[in-house]
């Protein structure tokens, strides 16, 4: 479904993965991890046709990803961006509601249809009851819970989500990424994560991308990558793993 060919990523001389071929198939959870600024955002841009590479290509569909109308682009694919900021003020709903633009033609405005998503992607987040609110009068966590609301309205099979855990208490750490690696189940749906618990990334992800801070870029199943030697090189300390029957855990020595 998204796939990089010989890809090349620079920022101000430094190269951030070089000549990356991966492809992201139907029904994987897949988990970008690395060190602050090791380039996982802009990689993640990239890959959403945000950003051109310095060399290769990414394509979305067996097609060009800079190709497709930006219209057709957004209801394949949706983006959550690890920060997301209003230039004007607007209710809960409104917000979420601003996903469906994808699904509007030119002019034309929300109807039933768009209404009844928003407030089914808020009941999914458990903020029912909070749609007429101004966005500004809600917690930091509330809102990162409008900003996946607004994506899941969007209802792209392919979701990219920079840190979709930002903001959140432990229980809806838990909650939002279960609903979301739940949408993989569905045919011809797709999640690529950026995540900074390794933990989390155990347990909901099914692939991985290691991005190391020499260019070096590691993917495949999860089950492979994620052990001691290869986090401890990604993270540059020292890691304790504990382990049961079932799976294992690491946590800084």
């Amino acid at each position: 479904m998204l796939r990089a060919q010989n890809l090349t990523l620079r920022i101000a001389g430094r190269t951030l993965c070089a000549n990356l071929n991966v492809s992201l198939e139907a029904g994987e959870n897949w988990v970008m991890l690395g060190a602050n600024g090791s380039g996982k955002t802009t990689l993640l841009h990239t890959l959403a046709g945000l950003r051109a590479p310095e060399t290769g290509t990414v394509s979305l569909d067996n097609g060009e990803i800079n190709k497709i109308p930006a219209r057709t682009r957004a209801q394949r694919l949706g983006v959550l961006f690890q920060d997301m900021e209003s230039g004007f003020p607007a209710t809960v709903i409104e917000t979420v509601l601003t996903g469906r633009y994808p699904h509007l033609d030119r002019w034309q405005w929300e109807g039933a249809e768009d209404y009844r998503a928003a407030e089914a992607a808020l009941d999914a987040v458990g903020l029912n009851g909070l749609d007429r609110r101004p966005l500004a009068t809600l917690s930091g966590g509330e809102r990162r819970r409008v900003e996946i609301a607004t994506l899941l309205a969007q209802d792209a099979p392919i979701c990219l989500l920079d840190e979709p855990i930002n903001h959140l208490d432990l229980r809806h750490q838990v909650q939002m990424l279960d609903l979301l690696a739940d949408r993989a189940h569905r045919p011809g749906h797709l999640n690529l994560f950026v995540l900074h618990d390794v933990n989390l990334a155990l347990r909901f992800g099914t692939h991985g991308m290691l991005l190391f801070d020499n260019g070096e870029c590691l993917h495949g199943p999860l089950s492979e990558l994620l052990n001691r030697p290869n986090l401890e090189r990604l993270y540059h300390c020292r890691l304790r793993e504990i382990r049961d029957d079932v799976t294992s855990w690491f946590l800084p020595a």
